[in-house]
């Protein structure tokens, strides 16, 4: 670690110019895809754009077409069966998506899922948790050949090759949900059903399957067809691939290089940490021998950061990770009033923390497998712009634009279908308004997008902090000012405060700041303001901290 005074003393050469010395960098990361605001759909649940590909009849006496749980409370309602979204359905509004000003779209996963509802497992009710029985494969997780697509997704000219190039044309590009630990349901049917616990290859062998035992009657070692999977259980009644043999970790590369191939710009990685880092490394290494500095991003379904830090380091794969930590205390912060911004500092890791960059994290705060974020329209306003302004790569999960099914866990309404009326309303809802607002400033702010973050005050209803990008051409300050409270917040900032001519980006006068002044300015009640100064760090603690941050920006010694 480099000691303050030596920073300090640097600095101060910096600041005044001596011997031409160089202007420093000062990048939270230079990751391409860091540039993009992600908007995650569940295709099947988000519009239904070609009902001819719905597959209505599907099923025989196990039916997979819109299946309602039961139990529903009066006025609600869940599905666990295929509701129709498609690719149609997501390109059709691809407008609606970028003009919010998201630059990418995470899809479900697009391979082909079984043709028939489980009827193993312990029966779906309201509100239940890792239930499967009478559910069906909708969301893409039960994956059977990995190298097909599922035929609910595509229509007449639109394969997935042609979806990702029309979205790129729209300025998308496409996050791939992919899955490599497990496959369908596997066993406990009454009676072994077509597909369920079965793998095939790109050219429809059938490579692997369960027959409907329980793991432990499974004998890899004589039948060729148990090989690919563990012998004992993991989730549920999923099948559990083997990461440990070869055969297993090539068949995967090959089917996520074809999808790479076909235009998937990224990977969200499902069940990362059910897997091994000596997998995800090779997996990794062999995904980007073809394609250069893919982006991947894993889902660890975990709040210890230690735990789920271990994926982002370069032994195992440098693979970035969802980050559920700081998500813990975004819902802490956004869902209870009067809560204190502080509970968020803990959770930023922005000097010698668990993660190799932490800003490259993808940060959230709510998603398919967990309830929605149970805030009110402010607290949604005040998470997102929180979200779109400090460190990570944020993503939102459809319909929280405008606080759809807010609180609803999985079998309670989580992953209900949005629809295009929706969509076509989204316009009147106060949190879509802002979100649009403090999205697109963020596609606009080179800053907000890949700067390194600076603390200065978060306590109560307040946080302030810059975010500072310095890079070739581009020099930018930022100075982000939030206030969730239900009056309008005065702030008064002098801390590392450069002097200069600093631009109001949300509307307002510019505040000229002589050497050694103050930045008083007041924030209305559930709103943001940001002040940009484009010109090179220059104040000498400003750029000694900005230097720290640099040097101690990754997991130490990785």
């Amino acid at each position: 670690m480099i000691k303050r005074t030596t920073l300090l003393a640097g600095a101060l050469t910096l600041a005044c110019g001596c011997a031409q010395a160089a202007t420093p960098e000062f990048v939270g990361t230079d990751a391409p895809f860091a540039s993009n605001a992600i908007y995650f759909v569940m295709t099947d649940r988000f519009v239904n754009g070609d009902p001819s590909n719905d597959q209505r009849d599907q099923g025989g006496a196990h039916p997979t077409f819109d299946i309602p749980v039961a139990g529903a409370p009066k006025g609600e309602s869940a599905n666990i069966g295929y509701l129709g979204g498609d690719f149609k359905g997501v390109l059709d509004n691809a407008g609606y998506i970028r003009g919010m000003g998201f630059g990418a779209v995470w899809i479900t996963p697009i391979v082909d899922n079984p043709n028939e509802a489980f009827t193993g497992g312990d029966p779906v009710s309201w509100g239940s948790k890792f239930t499967d029985r009478g559910k069906t494969g909708f969301h893409g997780y039960w994956g059977v050949n990995f190298y097909k697509l599922d035929e609910h997704l595509p229509s007449k000219g639109l394969d997935f090759a042609q979806f990702t190039a029309k979205m790129r044309a729209h300025g998308l590009r496409t996050v791939l949900d992919i899955v490599a630990n497990h496959g369908s349901p596997a066993f406990t049917m009454p009676k072994a059903q077509p597909m369920f616990g079965q793998i095939y290859d790109r050219d429809g062998k059938l490579i692997a399957d369960e027959q409907n035992l329980p793991p432990y009657r499974l004998d890899p070692a004589r039948n060729p067809l148990h090989r690919f999977y563990h012998a004992y259980d993991d989730l549920v009644q999923l099948s559990n691939n083997d990461d440990q043999n070869p055969a297993v970790l090539d068949y995967f590369v090959g089917a996520y290089n074809q999808w790479a191939d076909q235009g998937a710009d990224a990977f969200r990685i499902d069940t990362i940490s059910h897997m091994s880092t000596a997998f995800w490394k090779q997996f990794a290494a062999r995904i980007r021998a073809k394609h250069p500095g893919f982006f991947m991003f894993g889902e660890a379904f975990d709040y210890s950061p230690d735990n789920i830090g271990q994926y982002t380091w370069p032994s195992s794969g440098s693979i970035s990770v969802l980050d559920f930590p700081l998500r813990g205390r975004i819902a802490d912060v956004f869902e209870h009033p009067g809560s204190d911004y502080a509970k968020l500092l803990d959770r930023l890791y922005l000097t010698n923390g668990p993660y190799q960059n932490p800003y490259e994290l993808v940060t959230f705060y709510d998603n398919h497998d967990m309830a929605r974020l149970n805030a009110s329209d402010n607290g949604f306003i005040d998470a997102n712009n929180w979200l779109f302004t400090a460190r990570g790569i944020p993503a939102i999960y459809y319909g929280s634009e405008t606080g759809f099914e807010r609180g609803k866990a999985e079998h309670q309404g989580n992953r209900n279908y949005y629809g295009q009326q929706r969509i076509d309303a989204a316009s009147k809802s106060p949190i879509y308004r802002q979100l649009k607002r403090i999205v697109q400033l963020r596609e606009n702010t080179p800053a907000l997008q890949r700067g390194l973050m600076l603390p200065l005050r978060f306590a109560g209803n307040q946080a302030a902090f810059y975010r500072v990008y310095q890079k070739g051409d581009t020099h930018q300050i930022a100075l982000v000012l939030l206030n969730k409270g239900d009056a309008a917040a005065q702030f008064d900032i002098s801390d590392y405060l450069q002097a200069g001519h600093w631009q109001p980006a949300l509307g307002g006068t510019a505040i000229d700041v002589p050497e050694g002044g103050h930045l008083r300015t007041s924030v209305p009640a559930h709103d943001v303001q940001v002040y940009l100064l484009d010109a090179a760090a220059k104040r000498a603690d400003l750029v000694a901290e900005l230097t720290r941050l640099m040097q101690e920006r990754g997991h130490p010694e990785r």
